[in-house]
């Protein structure tokens, strides 16, 4: 019996295929991750130290730096903003606006949407990011 002879075989794994598929694996991802939220308006909100969020009832109201008014995603003229947010009143007791505001914005727009508020009765808190 002779072992010393013999030749073995070699075991071989070929990873080419392996490359490719990582790539569309990774391509496939990242496109995923942009399509994920395409109705979200996109602002700049100004950065505040000391933020809280909110867990009752909320109407998200927005304005871009183009002075487009929108509620829950929903574009609304600045006339209509008060019966609009009147009938989120009946659905909830106790709501509270969350106001998201682009950076450039004047003030005398974001005191439209506050006297609303104030009209109603409603809470408004200013939505913003945190400082990094």
């Amino acid at each position: 019996m002779n072992l010393r002879g013999r030749k073995r075989a070699t075991a071989e794994v070929h990873t080419s295929a392996m490359n490719d598929i990582m790539f569309f694996l990774m391509l496939f991802f990242l496109i995923a991750s942009t399509i994920t939220n395409p109705n979200v308006v996109k602002l700049l909100l100004p950065r505040s130290d000391s933020g809280q969020s909110v867990s009752k009832k909320t109407i998200v109201v927005s304005i871009t730096k183009d002075l487009e008014y929108s509620i829950e995603k929903k574009p609304v003229p600045v006339e209509e903003l008060q019966a609009r947010i009147e009938t989120y009143m009946k659905e909830a007791k106790e709501i509270t606006i969350v106001l998201y505001v682009d950076r450039t914005v004047a003030i005398e727009d974001v005191v439209k949407v506050l006297d609303v508020a104030n009209k109603l009765k409603i809470k408004l808190v200013l939505a913003t990011e945190p400082k990094a």
